[in-house]
């Protein structure tokens, strides 16, 4: 059982924890693939986002803009279409427009009267400047895929993290929602962790790759953290 009173930051993921990433990755993605009529579920499509954005992500560093327009090429490779430069522009751009989950801002609030609160993200710094105005809650640091020049499950974005936060790892409490980009890594570093499992009433693991790691807790959304905690 963790005891929640060692901690003095909690770390987040982002993008599937506190933005809606699937609502907003299949509302940008849905209307792209209709216009070519390409007829797919969008948990295929998810799928198939998570498939094709790791496969961006390896090697050298590039902006998240770019790997979205990397991904979307990669929808028209495996579905047969060429997507218009446009699209793949709108696409590119579409991470502002990612709603949050409802409850995140309110239980960050609450979170925020305890603890020191950071950002581990997979993203551009302007890009998750729109994501920000959304989760209603100043963050203490903010740590990007840009600024690490590498995505997660990088190892380095946490270490990034590590020397600019300057607490030891055993003040720290990561939250996320992805086993594969967040839980495992945090885990090799010997992180305590909470699995936001966004996903529990679903099928599979949508735009997240699958991953074996085992969280020092499970909790279906961030109010339940928060209350948990007793904070909510």
């Amino acid at each position: 059982m963790l005891n929640f009173d060692q901690f003095e930051v909690l770390t987040f993921d982002c993008y599937g924890t506190l933005i809606d990433w699937e609502s907003g990755i299949w509302e940008a993605l849905g209307g792209i693939l209709a216009g070519h009529q390409v007829s797919v579920t969008p948990e295929k499509a998810l799928e198939l986002y998570g498939e094709l954005e790791a496969e961006a992500e390896r090697g050298a560093y590039r902006d998240y803009k770019t790997v979205l327009r990397t991904v979307l090429e990669g929808f028209g490779a495996r579905l047969r279409f060429a997507p218009a430069a446009s699209e793949l522009q709108r696409f590119a751009a579409s991470v502002k427009d990612w709603p949050a989950f409802p409850d995140s801002p309110r239980a960050l609030q609450a979170l925020k009267t305890k603890y020191k609160l950071a950002i581990i993200s997979n993203i551009d710094d302007d890009l998750f400047a729109f994501s920000a105005q959304r989760l209603q809650v100043q963050f203490d640091w903010v740590i990007t895929a840009h600024q690490a020049k590498s995505y997660k499950p990088s190892l380095n974005n946490f270490r990034l993290a590590f020397d600019r936060i300057g607490v030891p790892p055993a003040k720290i409490l990561h939250v996320a929602q992805s086993l594969f980009h967040d839980i495992a890594p945090a885990k090799t570093l010997g992180l305590a962790t909470v699995w936001v499992n966004r996903r529990h009433d679903k099928a599979g693991s949508g735009a997240t790759p699958p991953a074996l790691a085992q969280p020092d807790l499970e909790v279906p959304d961030l109010h339940s953290l928060a209350r948990t905690i007793g904070l909510l």
